[in-house]
């Protein structure tokens, strides 16, 4: 009987068990989820919900369903091939890993500078401390996470708490605010306005930059690769997708209620805060604590989820580095990272939108290389035969980012450009 249990446990599996394939997709699902919902996607829904309004909320349905197609194919390929993706770059186009790995790095660092503005700002909100302080805290926090021996299992189980706790959190104040939620219905579908500087940056923001490949290089790490774990691999992505999504819908619904109301939240970028103004109009100073909890959650798991992926492309410069090699250089990315923040003059709020947009710019690079990949290198997955349907998607959404990218590039820097 125990022969037989043990059997179907590691069934179809290459040797790993149910239990440990489960934790091994929900810590990915989790990570890329929390990585997509971070300060950036929070600080950019008020600002961009507050200048669009209901419109806000065609943005985010073209953010999921580009998200569908660039998540599932960036996913397959990477579990298909059972390396990374500057791994696979190099495969496919010779010497465009070594590319992607500084534009996925030096995205991350920019991004990671963000995050840590953004624990600040949620420290603030949530206990008074001043923005700086809370910020070094949270990354030293981080850092104390990646010198444990038990990084991995620490990891894993912050990430799905804090996506958890974001989630329920960001529900009572959306109900709270008592948005509009048939004109936020018909203008998901048919908006008033269309702004690609807008979609570009949410995208970015969301699944831009190191995002894209978060939660396909811990499944990687975790072994669930290869043809046999393609099926559990599309569900998890599928699942990914769908948290982000709600997650995004039931934020722009908190926020949006606050603007329907008539409520002033200031975006100027001048020091301004406008997501937690939007949640302690809704509820007050209770809404301004849990504002500050939930862009803590926010931020701390995108902290991590940036520096463990953009740390994990070092691997193409240095394919012998140890996992512990690994660690070490994250907390020294982490450093990195909060040295520049400590510095860095550009308000957090407005560093947060604008590096979300930077990471949208470098999201159709990377993906051009895999579409490519799939097409051209079905050697690289062992002879897989890559579906027709999923590979015109890719190269269609593709072409779609980077018409958007090149729409946007001048809105993007002007972010930075004092006003």
């Amino acid at each position: 009987m125990e022969q037989t249990s043990k059997a179907a446990d590691t069934a179809g599996s290459g040797g790993m068990t149910a239990k440990t394939r489960r934790s091994a997709l929900i810590a990915a699902i989790f990570l890329m989820a929390t990585s997509a919902i971070g300060p950036g996607f929070i600080t950019q829904t008020a600002t961009f919900t507050t200048k669009l309004g209901a419109a806000f909320a065609f943005a985010i349905l073209a953010s999921i369903l580009i998200d569908f197609v660039v998540q599932l194919n960036i996913w397959r390929i990477v579990t298909l091939t059972k390396m990374r993706a500057s791994d696979i770059a190099n495969a496919a186009i010779p010497g465009t890993g070594y590319l992607l790995a500084i534009l996925v790095i030096v995205g991350g660092l920019f991004f990671n500078i963000g995050n840590i503005g953004g624990a600040g700002l949620g420290l603030n909100s949530l206990l008074g401390l001043d923005p700086k302080l809370g910020g070094s805290i949270s990354a030293l926090i981080a850092i104390g996470i990646f010198l444990s021996h038990r990084a991995g299992v620490a990891i894993d189980r912050l990430i799905v708490v804090a996506g958890i706790a974001m989630i329920i959190l960001t529900l009572y104040v959306a109900i709270v605010s008592q948005p509009p939620v048939g004109d936020a219905l018909f203008q998901t579908f048919i908006p008033s306005t269309i702004d690609f500087a807008t979609i570009t940056t949410i995208v970015g923001g969301t699944v831009g930059g190191y995002i894209t490949y978060s939660g396909a290089h811990r499944l990687l790490d975790k072994g669930t690769v290869g043809i046999e774990n393609l099926g559990a691999v599309n569900r998890a992505a599928l699942s990914g997708i769908a948290v982000t999504g709600v997650m995004r819908y039931v934020l722009f619904l908190a926020i949006l209620g606050v603007v329907a109301s008539g409520a002033v939240i200031d975006v100027s970028g001048k020091g301004a805060n406008p997501a937690a103004q939007a949640f302690q109009a809704a509820a007050g100073d209770v809404g301004l604590r849990i504002f500050g909890a939930v862009l803590w959650f926010a931020a701390i798991t995108s902290v991590i989820g940036a520096a463990y992926t953009s740390v994990s492309f070092i691997t193409v410069f240095k394919p012998d580095i140890t996992e512990r090699g690994r660690n070490i250089a994250t907390v020294i990315f982490i450093a990195v990272s909060l040295f520049f923040y400590v510095i860095i003059t550009t308000p957090p709020a407005q560093m947060l939108v604008f590096v979300g947009g930077l990471n949208g710019l470098i999201l159709p690079i990377g993906l051009s290389i895999f579409i490519y990949a799939a097409w051209a290198r079905s050697d690289l997955m062992g002879g897989y035969r890559y579906p027709r349907w999923l590979l015109i998607l890719g190269a269609l959404t593709c072409a779609l980012t980077w018409y958007m990218g090149y729409k946007s590039i001048g809105p993007i820097f002007a972010l930075l450009t004092p006003a």
